[in-house]
């Protein structure tokens, strides 16, 4: 295997390097490959049309990281994320949330390698069924293909998001109006955020997942 290029940190246990003239993204870490991913001795690859954070983060936005954070995941499905959020939450803890039984199968299987995923089959859009588990966080993190997603992501924001906390939402348009104009939905979605949350960032998931936008957003004051 060849040996990669130009590799930097760009925050706290992910790395970009190139390989085989391209840019890819990576996650420091001492596991094996969970999803048919490659590993290059202590860090595998984050795959792009596998995982939206990759997506964001290899299109060049950056979230910083310490690596203690406390990290609330909404729609976990069977993990890819989640696996690299737990290498580079080290020394965090990330309350993990999927409702679907097959998915929720196989992400048990991760979670019993890593000690800092805490697996919940829960209804995301109740989370007062697991309030009693998770605690105050300082980020939440959604990936739910569902009309009510955004009410979703406030209500658990509500829940469990500390006073300064973050979040990030993955918004699919076609899963909440499969009829109208992706750009229409959008617009409504940051109109809807922006009543509660002040909207860091936001934009495309272009090449890598069409019709989807993320929106960084902080706890308004």
């Amino acid at each position: 295997m060849k040996e990669l290029q130009d590799l930097k940190e760009i925050s706290h246990n992910i790395y970009k390097a190139v390989y085989n003239n391209k840019e890819i993204l990576l996650t420091k870490s001492s596991y094996p490959p969970y999803y048919g991913e490659r590993k290059f001795d202590n860090l595998r690859e984050w795959i792009p049309s596998r995982s939206k954070l990759s997506a964001v983060l290899l299109k060049g936005y950056n979230l910083k990281f310490r690596g203690d954070e406390k990290l609330l995941y909404l729609g976990a499905a069977s993990g890819t994320t989640v696996s690299h959020i737990s290498d580079i939450l080290d020394k965090g803890i990330i309350y993990a949330v999927e409702y679907s039984a097959k998915p929720f199968s196989k992400f048990l299987e991760l979670s019993k390698m890593r000690k800092n995923i805490i697996p919940i089959f829960a209804d995301a859009s109740k989370p007062e069924n697991y309030s009693g588990i998770v605690e105050k966080v300082d980020f939440i993190y959604q990936d739910i293909a569902q009309k009510n997603q955004i009410d979703i992501f406030i209500k658990n924001s509500n829940f469990f998001l500390k006073e300064n906390g973050e979040g990030i939402i993955m918004v699919k348009a076609r899963s909440i109006d499969s009829t109208e104009d992706p750009e229409v939905v959008f617009n409504e979605v940051l109109k809807e955020l922006r009543k509660r949350f002040k909207v860091l960032a936001f934009n495309t998931l272009e090449p890598f997942h069409s019709d989807h936008i993320f929106v960084h957003v902080k706890v308004l004051k």
